[in-house]
């Protein structure tokens, strides 16, 4: 199964450093049954953008907890088990929780598909909205408008060969 880990650019050089996303439980991303219901599609590919966008918007709430970090959104694409990430059946048609799945275990890195990170020209829009965000979350349209500012931007699709050239232009 494919999910999506949210993370920042200090989190994805801590999981290079330490080989491990983290050691778990993990909130990730995925293809759910409410995130199916919700997205009205069958097509796999428009789903897997859905579960990828919402893990984008995750890596914003971080990015928004933590002012230090590089003002770009990373999110590690990651296959695991099937059985392995677990939707929370009473969050499942939670607008919040949608496609939201827990890892119980550590994730290796070397599991990981894929990164997908923010262009260096997001930045300004990335941390405008991670600025926005608790305003947005409060019911201020024009602090959501700033938050969509950000998703006006597609994350760049990176092999995880080039982890070290990411974490090595965190500034």
């Amino acid at each position: 199964m494919r999910v999506y880990v949210p993370l920042t650019l200090p989190g994805l050089a801590e999981a290079y450093k330490t080989g491990e996303l983290g050691a778990g439980p993990l909130v990730a991303y995925a293809v759910t049954p409410a995130l199916r219901e919700w997205y009205l599609s069958d097509d796999i590919e428009e789903l897997e953008y859905a579960a990828l966008s919402r893990a984008a918007l995750a890596s914003l709430r971080l990015l928004a907890a933590d002012p230090g970090a590089g003002r770009r959104r990373v999110v590690v694409a990651v296959d695991v088990a099937d059985g392995a990430a677990v939707a929370d059946p009473d969050r499942g048609l939670d607008p919040a929780a949608l496609g939201e799945v827990r890892i119980a275990g550590a994730v290796k890195l070397a599991k990981a598909a894929s990164v997908h990170v923010d262009s260096d020209d997001a930045e300004a829009d990335v941390s405008a909205a991670a600025e926005a965000l608790a305003a947005a979350d409060a019911g201020d349209d024009d602090a959501q408008f700033v938050v969509d500012g950000a998703e006006d931007h597609e994350l760049l699709w990176f092999a995880t060969q080039e982890i070290p050239n990411l974490v090595g232009r965190q500034g």
